[in-house]
């Protein structure tokens, strides 16, 4: 793959450490989380991979490295089935292919009732020790409120459409099979939401697939480890490139 000058932005933006592959010229799409469902939850799959494709069509892109950070990587597993030509490369990080259980399911829906009803704060501050590690909530409180911010620029409807968006999403662990571009999984040592024994299904499903564990990280992984996540992701990049 021949790489590029420039490095645009195609999808979704969310976090800092997953812009620093610029500075080195790499040509990918990113597929992030939270400021990118600040204007568009994922609640309808299918049109969030319409929407990427969209996106990729104005950058005039034509085929690139794709990279989803949680949520961004169910976007990512639509996007495979639907566009799969687009797609030079994946990096999931802290991801997972299965569908919610039905105790699962039931939970993200009563989260989406109760932030309509009591507002969104309750819900943020439930979600700290989920997507943190306790080093970083420990040793970290600024990458913990600055999380915290990004999560306040979602309103009470954006939150529960985001909810019932993931409740609803297919099962993926037989499209896992199906991919056959290089593909980077990341996660954080201590993701309780997904974590290493989902990445390690990821990596037993896909052909000649690559995994990473960053140590400290909890499911907000690049957040809480930038440093670590960008010199995955440049490693990656150098070696499809």
């Amino acid at each position: 793959m021949k790489r590029k000058a420039s490095f645009p932005e195609v999808a979704l933006q969310d976090r800092r450490p997953l812009q620093d592959p610029r500075a080195r010229g790499a040509h990918a799409a990113l597929v992030g989380l939270l400021d990118g469902l600040r204007s568009s939850p994922i609640q309808d799959e299918a049109q969030v991979a319409a929407d990427i494709a969209r996106v990729m069509d104005d950058a005039q892109i034509g085929r690139a490295p794709l990279i989803g950070v949680s949520l961004g990587g169910y976007a990512l597993f639509e996007v495979w089935r639907r566009h799969r030509g687009r797609v030079a490369a994946l990096g999931l990080c802290n991801t997972k292919a299965p569908a919610d259980g039905v105790e699962a399911r039931n939970a993200r829906l009563q989260a989406a009732n109760d932030v309509i009803e009591r507002g969104t704060e309750p819900f943020f501050q439930s979600m700290v020790p989920r997507v943190f590690s306790k080093n970083t909530q420990a040793a970290r409180p600024d990458l913990v409120e600055g999380a915290l911010r990004m999560m306040r620029k979602m309103s009470p409807e954006d939150v529960a459409q985001v909810q019932r968006g993931m409740a609803a999403r297919p099962d993926s662990v037989d499209t896992l099979k199906t991919i056959n571009v290089p593909t980077m999984l990341a996660t954080g040592e201590d993701d309780i939401l997904t974590g290493v024994n989902e990445a390690e299904l990821m990596r037993r499903h896909i052909a000649n697939s690559q995994m990473r564990v960053i140590p400290k990280a909890g499911h907000y992984a690049p957040w809480e480890r930038p440093d670590d996540a960008t010199r995955i992701l440049r490693q990656f990049l150098d070696e499809i490139s």
